[in-house]
């Protein structure tokens, strides 16, 4: 199979350099990076929460995942300033490539009923923005081994200027959008 990365230059640049005109290759927009957070409220009552998380996001994403922190303390939710609350990795390169092949390609079609992703999903910049109930949709998880089901934001940064722009790349990269 052909590299996503190489099938973004030879195909996907030259159709949106067609397309949207540009008169400079600097303009075509490109995949910045993908971030993958999941929010862990119970790991304030167990430590090993937040290990457990990391080890699952680290096998979907590839590369080592780490814990987000609380920023204020909040007393109605028992949190306190510097608690691990969450996990996050940001893919650049070959690995994001890899992952938005494997997402597409593979964990997508297995969510049940699915239809396609919503193409209005997008912040008016360029970036999408993506919300997955379960990670057993990815194969890299064991459904033994999992002691929650959680659910994750996935948000692609884009170099995108328009909505527009960023939705033709993502549809070009293989993005299953809905009608």
């Amino acid at each position: 199979m052909a590299r996503l990365k190489d099938i973004y230059k030879s195909d996907v640049a030259p159709a949106l350099m067609k397309k949207f005109e540009y008169k400079s290759v600097m303009q075509i927009p490109k995949l910045d990076k993908i971030v993958i957070n999941v929010g862990a409220g119970d790991s304030k009552d167990n430590s090993k929460v937040i290990d457990n998380v990391i080890a699952e996001i680290s096998a979907i994403a590839g590369q080592k995942a780490v814990p987000t922190y609380a920023r204020k303390s909040v007393a109605n939710f028992k949190l306190r300033q510097g608690m691990k609350i969450g996990v996050k990795v940001t893919l650049r390169g070959e690995r994001m490539y890899e992952f938005i092949d494997r997402l597409f390609n593979f964990a997508l079609p297995r969510v049940r009923d699915f239809k396609g992703i919503n193409p209005n999903a997008f912040d008016g910049r360029g970036n999408y923005s993506l919300g997955l109930k379960e990670q057993l949709i990815f194969p890299e998880i064991e459904y033994d081994k999992v002691e929650k089901i959680r659910g994750m934001d996935i948000a692609f940064v884009t170099t995108a200027n328009t909505d527009e722009e960023a939705r033709e790349l993502l549809k070009l990269l293989g993005a299953p959008f809905a009608n």
